[in-house]
């Protein structure tokens, strides 16, 4: 280039390192195996090897979008202020660094000073120059021979490293290449969980008021109160309520499962809550037409005026589940029994229906998101397989167990508890 930039081709297998020198990176392997984040090892790192190594400066950048682009993740500096600070983004095409990924070699910069005045395009050369550094080495973070990530060494003083220099930076990024892996993927991971979870609950929430709006609107329509319809303008209407509430109980599943997911699902336990008044008859408000729908017969045993310890909203998802399940995959015209009873222990409830039921080996797939059963009788009816995961979760906040039984072909019962003490 023009003697500012160089690019190492020495292979590592060659370099000699001093006792010292060794002794650093049989610790760095030590701290690699046993590390729980990479911002520990970063600190370790930055510590330990100055005595070796001048450092003022030591980052990790990551590669994204495809190995388009250079992330900054974490920097750890002897100054104040930081400006080129974690989630700084640029593109690797046409810069310096393209030769680092491409090739798997370190860079050298021995005076950043003149490369942003021969590469004034460099706008992460700018705000380094701004931070007082004047010497920089990079080297490649590489698993099987793909480039994941960057080792960023600086000093504030020119002309800071050589090729022996070089030779241990890239001895110390080898051996941080695969934790470095790690924590990029459970990062990627995490961050698309969260774009999943807020798009979910966008999206839930926004059809929630539209949906309600039909439903409610078609109701008015039904009951004449716009005028009598014809017997098939009736059916029609009737239709087009049982799609839009089908549609209604999706959503608040999607958005139940966006508050857990989100971890926005927060227990707020009551004394006292009357769970007849306050639980039961809610949930049975929401279901009631989806029972009438299928004529079936809806029976309660339980004490009406019992009292107990638990949060009703996120106890009336439970039972808004159950219940609903037990009009949907339960026979046509066939029995529901809502059953509860409270010792001084714990209130249990179950949740019996007639029908297909489930064999013994499906138990383990039941409480699964997304999971659903593949029993035919029972994928005939449209599910999103997220209820009773939602139940599970919601059961286990309280401190609970839910469990299913069932005879195939005959009966099925849903039940949980929730201790009282």
């Amino acid at each position: 280039m023009d003697g500012r930039v160089r690019y190492i081709d020495s292979p590592l297998e060659n370099a000699i390192f001093s006792s010292e020198e060794r002794a650093i990176l049989d610790e760095i392997n030590r701290r690699v195996a046993a590390a729980d984040s990479i911002e520990k090892l970063i600190d370790f790192l930055f510590e330990q090897t100055r005595s070796i190594s001048p450092c003022d400066r030591v980052s990790l950048a990551l590669i994204d979008d495809d190995g388009r682009r250079v992330v900054a993740h974490y920097s750890r500096t002897v100054y104040e202020p930081v400006l080129l600070k974690k989630g700084y983004a640029e593109d690797i095409h046409g810069s310096t660094l393209q030769e680092v990924v491409s090739r798997g070699v370190p860079r050298i910069i021995d005076d950043l000073e003149k490369y942003l005045a021969a590469h004034p395009a460099s706008p992460s050369t700018l705000i380094l120059v701004k931070e007082g550094v004047r010497s920089s080495m990079t080297c490649p973070l590489s698993i099987e021979g793909r480039t994941v990530g960057l080792l960023f060494r600086s000093s504030r003083s020119a002309c800071s490293y050589d090729d022996h220099q070089a030779m241990l930076h890239l001895a110390v990024a080898e051996r941080l290449s695969q934790a470095v892996e790690k924590a990029w993927r459970i990062e990627q991971l995490t961050e698309a969980n969260r774009s999943y979870t807020e798009m979910l609950g966008f999206v839930s929430h926004e059809l929630k008021s539209p949906l309600a709006a039909i439903v409610m609107a078609g109701q008015v329509m039904i009951d004449s109160y716009v005028g009598e319809l014809a017997p098939e303008q009736r059916r029609t209407v009737a239709g087009m309520i049982g799609k839009a509430e089908y549609l209604l109980s999706l959503v608040r599943e999607y958005l139940d499962l966006a508050k857990i997911e989100g971890g926005e699902l927060k227990i707020n336990v009551r004394r006292g809550v009357e769970f007849y008044k306050t639980v039961v008859e809610h949930s049975m408000d929401i279901v009631r037409q989806q029972i009438e729908n299928r004529k079936m017969q809806l029976d309660l045993e339980m004490d009406h005026e019992i009292k107990v310890s638990c949060d009703p909203n996120l106890l009336a998802i439970v039972m808004v589940n159950l219940i609903g399940n037990a009009a949907k995959y339960g026979s046509e015209g066939g029995r529901i029994i809502v059953r509860a009873k409270l010792d001084s222990e714990a209130l249990k409830v179950s949740v019996w229906n007639e029908g297909p039921g489930f064999e013994d080996s499906d138990k383990a797939l039941l409480f699964r998101r997304f999971s659903r059963l593949q029993k035919p009788e029972l994928m005939r009816q449209k599910g999103t397989g997220i209820g009773l995961y939602t139940a599970w979760r919601v059961i286990n906040l309280h401190g609970g167990r839910i469990w299913a039984d069932s005879e195939s072909g005959k009966w099925a019962e849903f039940s949980f508890t929730i201790p009282q003490a």
